[in-house]
């Protein structure tokens, strides 16, 4: 058992990013047995959910815009996405596999309609906080590692922010999946490694 400073931070294991979902990232569903026996090490299990209304700014449907294609935001470039992760739709909901009771904490983001959250921290302004950071210094804890969905995006972003937050950040990779859009996933993987995350 890990000690109680080192928590387990589950990425977006939903319906819609796994095999048969509208953002499907290959073989996502194969990594939930060992993200639930990994719980098992963990006394704090955290997840995170993507949680977008109907007609979100990152939606290529909102831009008559083709999906995957780029566009750019007050806050930076945005990738706009096929809908996803609608708030209350089967897509959104966690893959019926995963072990969600075991989560202390569950944080949804993506939730405001003006601007996109692939962080658990930060939304995509790298500014705006979900709280996470607060919750996680409070219960004293300041290790993470870090599984789920996808690894060149939500898990990329997250392990970033935690580590200029300054918590020690591991990512297991073997417990991950990538989208791996036009050189993403080596982007991602350099990117972390440079923030001092741990690939694994």
């Amino acid at each position: 058992m890990q000690p109680a400073s080192h928590a387990l931070l589950v990425i977006d294991v939903q319906n819609d990013f796994c095999p048969g979902g509208a953002l499907a990232v290959a073989g996502g569903d194969t990594i939930v047995p060992g993200i639930n026996a990994l719980m098992a090490d963990y006394p704090s299990v955290i997840l995170t959910q993507d949680w977008h209304p109907a007609g979100h700014s990152s939606f290529a449907s909102t831009h008559d815009a083709e999906p995957m294609s780029l566009t750019h935001m007050s806050y930076g470039p945005q990738v706009l996405w096929p809908d996803h992760c609608i708030q209350g739709s089967i897509g959104a909901q966690f893959h019926a596999d995963l072990t969600t009771d075991r989560a202390d904490l569950i944080i949804r983001k993506g939730f405001n309609p003006a601007i996109d959250s692939y962080s658990a921290f930060f939304e995509n302004d790298h500014t705006t906080p979900t709280g996470l950071e607060g919750y996680l210094r409070t219960r004293g804890i300041s290790e993470l590692t870090l599984v789920g969905l996808a690894t060149d995006f939500c898990v990329n972003f997250s392990a970033v922010d935690a580590a200029k937050l300054g918590f020690g950040v591991t990512v297991r990779e073997d417990l991950c999946r990538a989208i791996d859009f036009d050189g993403s996933l080596a982007a991602a993987r350099d990117g972390m490694e440079a923030a001092g995350v741990t690939l694994v």
